[in-house]
């Protein structure tokens, strides 16, 4: 079998995942070649902890020019996703693309933070011709676009699809969330990094696993489903508090909401609710509830009961992970047990190597990417001027 040969495009907090997923990946020739990242002792960190990379690339140029290099990974800020796909597209590589594919950024003329500036009906319109374009770029090469939507590859989710595929199941309404305390990253401060808040960066995942799952749904039924409209409601929730009160929400929101609710209507009538939110204690909730004409498929990706621990104090505890978004350890805690199984990423990775190695599409491509950002960005525009976007 061909060896797969990977670049690793950002060394940030997701490169771990990443990583790990690839340490495990079974049956394919898998190499990881070089990490490259802006700040090269992240870099230097993530290669001394993960043997697998071989290098630091110097440059992202260095990266695109080795003709061994079958596949970039892109695991950067939002606002570097399209640039660096085509650039790797122009170098005859296969891209990999973490969530979201993209945002609006800001123009030349915006006033600032273009968050809380900027119409949402620009963004919508510029953010529609961004999509279409790269839409168009990939599907006139022979390269493969992977969209990182581990939600997709969770093994629960990929059961309920079974089970929904094998019943040819009509189902009758979703909800989904992804919600936690606040983000890590500074960049989810501004719209102009992040190209938004909690409905981008958290509201994308359970999004795009409903999305997935309406799409089993008519490929076992012979159906062409699609959606019909999207109603939102957004908010700042945390700024409006005072210093005290936010103490244990640790982003400083320039521009970008915490809050989010969407509902999405489907051509068949039927419903999705996603809800995300930066307002959450207690770890990361990552939830799809499946509602069909014949069952109720409740898939709880985290917190996961597999492991429950109590202790009364952290000493010696400071190197070990318990969960994400879970800074104190003491008392009862629901551990993360093999995460990266759990949470999709081994199996989102273990699908894109074969991919590659068998030139097939994935499970989660570019179409996935398309519209699920194109609802978010109508979630967006629905908010802001209190209407319901029809598509």
């Amino acid at each position: 079998m061909k060896t797969v040969t990977i670049a690793l495009v950002g060394a940030g907090f997701a490169g771990n995942f990443h990583t790990n997923a690839y340490n495990k990946v079974s049956g394919v020739n898998l190499r990881i070649k070089y990490v490259f990242d802006n700040d090269q002792e992240r870099a230097k960190q993530l290669c001394d902890k993960w043997d697998i990379i071989e290098q630091v690339a110097a440059t992202y140029q260095e990266v695109l020019e080795d003709p061994e290099v079958d596949v970039v990974d892109i695991i950067t800020p939002p606002v570097t996703h399209l640039d660096l796909s085509y650039q790797a597209l122009e170098a005859n590589k296969h891209v990999i693309c973490e969530k979201p594919l993209t945002g609006y950024f800001g123009e030349e003329g915006d006033e600032e933070p273009i968050g809380l500036n900027v119409p949402k009906a620009k963004m919508y319109k510029k953010l529609l011709a961004d999509i279409d374009e790269c839409r168009q770029k990939f599907e006139a090469s022979d390269r493969l676009f992977m969209y990182a939507e581990n939600y997709v590859y969770s093994p629960n989710i990929l059961r309920s699809a079974e089970m929904i595929e094998a019943k040819k199941s009509k189902i009758m309404y979703m909800k989904g969330e992804e919600s936690i305390r606040s983000s890590t990253s500074p960049a989810s401060a501004h719209w102009s990094l992040a190209g938004g808040g909690s409905l981008i960066r958290l509201g994308s995942h359970p999004i795009g696993g409903m999305l997935f799952l309406k799409q089993a749904e008519a490929k076992a039924r012979g159906e062409k489903i699609e959606v019909q409209s999207v109603v939102a409601e957004t908010g700042r929730l945390a700024p409006s508090l005072n210093e005290h009160d936010k103490r244990y929400f640790p982003a400083k929101s320039v521009d970008t909401e915490d809050f989010a609710t969407v509902i999405i209507t489907f051509t068949d009538g039927t419903k999705a609710i996603s809800i995300s939110n930066d307002n959450t204690l207690g770890g990361v909730k990552n939830y799809v509830e499946v509602y069909t004409n014949d069952s109720a498929l409740v898939n709880n990706i985290t917190p996961a009961d597999n492991l429950s621990t109590y202790f009364l104090d952290q000493d010696d505890l400071e190197d070990v992970y318990i969960s994400e978004q879970l800074q104190d350890k003491t008392g009862w805690n629901k551990v993360f047990v093999a995460e990266e199984t759990l949470r999709g990423y081994l199996a989102q990775f273990q699908d894109f190597a074969e991919c590659v190695a068998e030139n097939r599409q994935p499970l989660s491509d570019l179409d996935l990417a398309y519209d699920t950002i194109k609802i978010i960005y109508a979630a967006y525009l629905s908010a802001e001027e209190g209407r319901r976007v029809d598509f």
